[in-house]
């Protein structure tokens, strides 16, 4: 019997039919567009939200959950299952972990029968959602709350992300560069590759032409897994049809466990522009 609920939030970028297998509750962040509030993957797909994106990038925006939302899912979860496990995005990236801990107090004082446990992922996209799918597993296989946060972070320490941008035009809205930077880095054709290290996106090289970019990325994983079986997910923002040819490329180069695609957070792909491909990754032991 399962003792643990898992949940994370939007930024996980776990497909539909991954949450439903595994029974994870999705807590989603907030997309704005000419005044307009959706519920990121509930209101929007990530598809529609990056033609939003395209049609008018600066009416575009996003902001995190509400102290709400996330009590409104513990209520919801708590009456089933005991013990909740949330998964959240770096706390140095979103402010999604903070607000989680305001609302596991808030629920813990209304639900004194609940043991909620936040965990900060120290990542995102689905880098993050390897972490929650490994967490959900040891929850399914009836692990205790002890256990299955033993698990989230051994994974947590494992996972690799690394994804290669189509452009640095808009990198500049992350804050990490000036716009005229950015502007003329575009001009120059610089296709950066960008990794989450101790929590933070960080520049990792740049190359000048996207097979370039997608070649990096198999090294880096060749390098860092060898032949060992691995846990794989293929990101992409708006561009399915590459991130397709990028999943073939991994089954046949690498011993896959696990393997699927998912679409590039448009919360993030605010940044990093239309076109990024990305790799989040593990090894077993």
């Amino acid at each position: 019997m399962q003792k643990v609920a898992i949940v994370t939030d939007s930024l996980a970028c776990l497909t539909k039919e991954l949450v439903e297998k595994y029974r994870i509750k999705i807590v989603p962040l907030n997309i704005h567009f000419n005044g307009k509030i959706y519920k990121d993957w509930v209101d929007i797909t990530p598809k529609q939200a990056y033609e939003l994106f395209l049609k008018a990038p600066e009416s575009w925006g996003s902001s995190a959950p509400s102290p709400g939302d996330y009590l409104k899912v513990f209520r919801e979860v708590g009456k089933k299952i005991k013990n909740i496990l949330c998964i959240t995005a770096s706390s140095k990236l979103s402010t999604t972990h903070d607000v989680a801990k305001l609302s596991k107090e808030q629920a813990e004082t209304e639900l004194p029968q609940t043991s909620i446990a936040v965990l900060d992922s120290h990542l995102a996209t689905a880098a993050e959602g390897l972490v929650a799918l490994a967490a959900a597993r040891a929850a399914e296989a009836g692990k205790s709350l002890a256990e299955v946060v033993k698990v989230a972070e051994e994974i947590r320490d494992r996972v690799t992300f690394v994804a290669f941008l189509d452009t640095i035009r808009y990198v500049y809205r992350s804050g990490r560069i000036p716009k005229i930077a950015a502007l003329a880095g575009s001009l120059l054709n610089i296709r950066p590759l960008l990794t989450i290290s101790s929590g933070v996106v960080r520049f990792t090289g740049a190359v000048r032409s996207r097979e370039g970019g997608i070649e990096r990325m198999l090294k880096m994983m060749r390098d860092r897994v060898g032949q060992k079986p691995v846990h794989v997910a293929v990101m992409h923002a708006y561009a399915l049809d590459e991130a397709e040819k990028l999943k073939e490329r991994v089954a046949s180069a690498f011993n896959c466990a696990e393997l699927w695609i998912s679409e590039f957070s448009p919360l993030m792909g605010y940044a990093t522009g239309t076109g990024t491909l990305g790799l989040a990754f593990y090894a077993e032991d």
